[in-house]
């Protein structure tokens, strides 16, 4: 790392969670010359938060320490020369004359202050704030599970540690200024009560509901048409034909190509009985009748979001692969039944990377699960002279962290104007809870700029309004939307 600092860290002397010693290693391992201090004034979290949040972990099967769980203590470390930084993970120690980072959970200075959110069926807002008064960063986390604030509140306090790791650099480089008026805090509540009041009936309701049904089944759709799509009115509209399934397996991120004259549609191809995807492709007809799916690739890891696209004289395919933790790039070596690695792109847990072309450069846009939390709610860029790289992370990285704008929803789009817009998944809703549509405003290696979503509206005929992918090649325009589905009997998986 270019800019090192030295940072007071300070932790509760009783009972720290778990969240902070992961802060805590980030920092060191990002050559920071790090001190502990304890605060002895802290208060410990009521022993029946730690009590019910370990047993639903439990009753879930969730092995593994939450980032929640608290630890007998974190040691104290001493650091090299002067401190240039504070982190006050309590939120309330005592002030000095060193510039003080301290987050905000919901506008409460406590972290089980999230858990509480949680419980109440809320969504977190987590806020970093500099000296006490001015807000420096936001993040608006994804929450994957939301009927269960054991798996929610790790899914916070995960991007409660991204946050502070990137202000941490934005100090270090000069670059923190005001965000705005930080969020007013909620009303204090207790978590027990919040938890048995609110979060049990809802964790009910979700059991119940994953046993008579899929927890997920996808479905694609797809139309012909001239002239303006989705993409120009804002809003689905008409026209929309379902590609079948038989139910126990579901198509979904479709990506649409033309090839020598005829259209091919590359999809996810999930299987219930199995839990893993493959990709296959969809040809049509010369009166745009879809053929039978076949599998074009297979990997021991699941695959998604097969971005097919034609560039330097072959035709590519750059699939998601985030259970590897490799981004792999596959050249076609007979379109479009055989596939080949070409190069890996990205090493880590990316998600739903989507190329642009810009400025004499290629650009992928994805999201960054950064070690634990949610796969749908850490923006990040990368830039490279070719398409085999290497591949540079934004010096802003991570560029946003936004459950309704982070993760792509499909390849840039570009309107008449030669405006560039994203289509970005909106989260607030739960995961494939929507589209919208993000125009790039600004791309270099010095800034990523993107203007607030516009919602796509589902007005229409299509069934499932519930939509995270937007494509469209020539005349073929294709979406996907979550349908409900009955388990058959017989089956074995939740989803």
């Amino acid at each position: 790392m270019a800019h090192t600092l030295a940072i007071d860290i300070i932790v509760p002397r009783e009972e720290p969670r778990r969240w902070q010693h992961v802060l805590i290693e980030r920092l060191v391992a990002e050559g920071h010359d790090v001190a502990v201090l304890h605060d002895g004034t802290a208060k410990p979290w009521p022993a029946a938060v730690h009590m019910l949040l370990s047993l639903e972990r439990t009753l879930l099967r969730k092995p593994g320490k939450a980032l929640s769980a608290r630890l007998d203590a974190i040691a104290q470390m001493p650091r090299q020369r002067p401190p240039a930084l504070r982190l006050d993970l309590t939120g309330d120690a005592v002030s000095v004359d060193v510039p003080t980072l301290t987050l905000r959970f919901d506008g409460a200075v406590f972290d089980l202050a999230a858990a509480v959110s949680i419980a109440m069926g809320r969504l977190p807002v987590l806020e970093a704030i500099l000296d006490g008064k001015t807000m420096v960063g936001q993040a608006l986390p994804m929450i994957d599970r939301r009927e269960t604030p054991a798996l929610g509140l790790d899914d916070v306090l995960a991007r409660a540690v991204t946050l502070l790791v990137s202000m941490v650099r934005a100090f270090a480089e000069g670059r923190l200024f005001s965000l705005g008026t930080p969020v007013p805090a909620h009303a204090a509540a207790g978590f027990t009560r919040a938890y048995v009041l609110r979060s049990l009936p809802r964790l009910g309701r979700e059991a119940w509901r994953r046993l008579r049904f899929r927890h997920t089944h996808w479905r694609i759709g797809y139309r012909f048409r001239d002239g303006e799509g989705v993409a120009e009115t804002e809003q689905l509209g008409t026209g929309w034909q379902i590609l079948p399934d038989d139910g126990d397996r579901f198509y979904a991120d479709p990506f649409p190509f033309h090839w020598h004259g005829r259209a091919y549609l590359f999809v996810e191809d999930y299987v219930h009985a199995i839990g893993k995807a493959v990709i296959s492709v969809v040809p049509f007809d010369g009166t745009g009748k879809p053929q039978a799916p076949r599998v074009v690739l297979e990997e021991p890891h699941h695959l998604s979001y097969p971005q097919v696209f034609a560039r330097d004289g072959a035709v590519w395919m750059l699939p998601e692969a985030s259970a590897s933790g490799r981004l792999v790039l596959y050249r076609a070596v007979d379109f479009p039944d055989r596939w080949a690695a070409e190069a890996v792109l990205l090493e880590g847990d990316i998600s739903d990377a989507t190329l642009l072309e810009h400025g004499g450069k290629l650009w992928l846009f994805a999201t960054h699960r950064d070690g634990h939390g949610s796969t749908s709610d850490t923006l990040v860029v990368f830039s490279a002279p070719v398409l085999t790289g290497p591949w540079k992370p934004h010096a802003l990285n991570p560029i946003l962290i936004d459950r309704r704008r982070a993760r792509p929803g499909g390849a840039f789009v570009r309107d008449g104007s030669a405006r560039l817009f994203l289509p970005v998944q909106d989260g607030t809703l739960g995961y494939g809870g929507g589209l919208g549509l993000a125009e790039l405003l600004a791309l270099d290696d010095t800034m990523v700029r993107f203007s607030e979503p516009r919602t796509i509206r589902t007005d229409g005929d299509w069934p499932y309004p519930r939509i995270h992918t937007l494509n469209r090649s020539g005349p073929l325009e294709v979406i996907d939307g979550i349908a409900v589905v009955r388990k058959r009997p017989g089956s074995s998986r939740a989803s």
